[in-house]
């Protein structure tokens, strides 16, 4: 599984590999002390449905002093809603899955599948920034 924190603009900030079997809350518990690490400015997060837990939401308050704000479901919900936040996570998940050698978990260890994660977001960040401007010719 791949589970990663960006910025509000969909940007890489830490990635974490886990085996399937790893449930999102115990991952949870892996990759923010790692996003903690890195980036201590980070103070609120919006996390999926899938870490919910009183547990985590504590432990993540008090041991890391990270308000983990999960984003729910709207109730009643039958069809497709973009939900408020979760989509930016989810469109990062699209611009790693680009990259051709992300599309489909190849790799045996997941460190080496983490790096290639790294490695796709580093090259989109890249192009990004040396793209040409374009100026408007009237």
């Amino acid at each position: 599984k791949r589970h990663i924190a960006t910025d509000t603009q969909g940007l890489l900030l830490v990635v974490l590999v886990t085996a399937a079997n790893l449930q999102d809350r115990a991952a949870a518990r892996l990759l923010l002390p790692a996003l903690h690490a890195v980036q201590r400015g980070v103070r609120w997060i919006w996390a999926d449905g899938g870490y919910t837990s009183a547990d985590l939401v504590d432990w993540a308050q008090k041991t890391l002093r990270i308000t983990l704000d999960i984003v729910k479901k709207i109730a009643g919900q039958k069809t497709f809603v973009i939900l408020p936040r979760r989509w930016v996570v989810e469109r990062t998940f699209s611009w790693i899955t680009q990259a051709r050698r992300n599309v489909r978990d190849y790799e045996r260890l997941t460190d080496h599948s983490a790096a290639f994660i790294n490695l796709s977001m580093i090259t989109m960040m890249t192009r990004r920034l040396t793209r040409e401007k374009r100026t408007k010719t009237t």
